[in-house]
């Protein structure tokens, strides 16, 4: 009779999807995670340029000139027509 229950046990645990649903919550969750590491990296150098940004406009309330590329303007060459 012990071994009839026991083989009953183990037949309805192994009727069961517990352990796969369990794993397929787990491959999500990895999934998730390694997509929200991509989209804080983005945050992060999105921040930094925010920061650099920032430092701009207070350097320009000072009166200190433009930092990186000149003006397109300055940059066009003449053409000398003659």
């Amino acid at each position: 009779m012990k071994e009839y229950f026991k083989k009953l046990w183990n037949a309805i645990w192994d009727s069961t999807d517990i352990d796969e649903k369990a794993e397929a919550a787990l491959k999500e969750a990895k999934a998730r995670i390694a997509e929200m590491k991509k989209e804080l990296a983005d945050v992060k150098k999105a921040a930094k340029n925010t920061v650099a940004q920032a430092k701009d406009v207070v350097d320009a309330a000072k009166g200190k000139k433009r930092r990186g590329r000149k003006p397109y303007y300055k940059n066009k060459k003449k053409n000398k027509t003659n």
